[in-house]
């Protein structure tokens, strides 16, 4: 396989969705590859959708959700709150759809001296995401620059918003693609998906 540019790949990707197929553990040079392949366009939708399901069906180990998870770090930026002199806490919700925790516990977190960049999701199932819910709110929104979400920590101490566009891009794509795929209840990718935000 080869990019646009004529670069050869060191993988294809119908291999790596064979060998989950098959209920093989992918070594840390494949799953390093794919999640870069797909974040840079080179591992079609349909692609990953099929390794997303061999995965939902046959598991990763704890090594191979580990090594996902470092590769959609990876993807993009880390972000570093040294420069607020505070320590920062973050949550994730395990789920449901009245999202009350994150709008009462930013608040209260930060009221004692913590910076909170509360970084929520959209809506995956049958729920609506914390950010789905916001943005019914005139005037509210959640695709803030990570410039305008350190003033709001430095003034006020916490922030509700969407990941920028540079953090765990991977996670953007493959958690968009789960929605649509029947493959979001799966463990190894939430844990994937909910820790790569948190990380980066």
């Amino acid at each position: 396989m080869t990019t646009p540019d004529h670069h050869p790949e060191p993988f294809d990707a119908v291999d790596i969705i064979a060998a989950k197929r098959d209920r093989h553990r992918l070594a840390d040079a494949q799953i390093d590859w794919v999640i870069d392949a797909y974040t840079r366009g080179v591992v079609a939708e349909e692609q990953m959708a099929a390794l997303a399901m061999a995965v939902y069906l046959n598991g990763l180990d704890r090594a191979e959700t580990a090594r996902w998870t470092t590769a959609m770090v990876n993807s993009g930026t880390r972000l570093n709150f040294d420069d607020l002199g505070k320590p920062t806490a973050d949550k994730h919700s395990t789920g449901g759809v009245g999202d009350k925790i994150t709008l009462a516990l930013t608040p209260l977190v930060a009221s004692y001296g913590v910076a909170v960049p509360q970084l929520s999701g959209r809506g995956l199932g049958h729920t609506g995401g914390t950010l789905d819910k916001l943005e019914s709110i005139p005037g509210w929104q959640a695709q803030i620059s990570t410039q305008r979400m350190r003033e709001i920590m430095r003034d006020l101490g916490g922030v509700v918003c969407a990941a920028g566009e540079d953090l765990a891009p991977a996670d953007r794509r493959l958690y968009a693609l789960r929605d649509v795929t029947g493959t979001v209840d799966c463990i190894p990718l939430i844990a994937s998906s909910v820790m790569s935000k948190k990380i980066a």
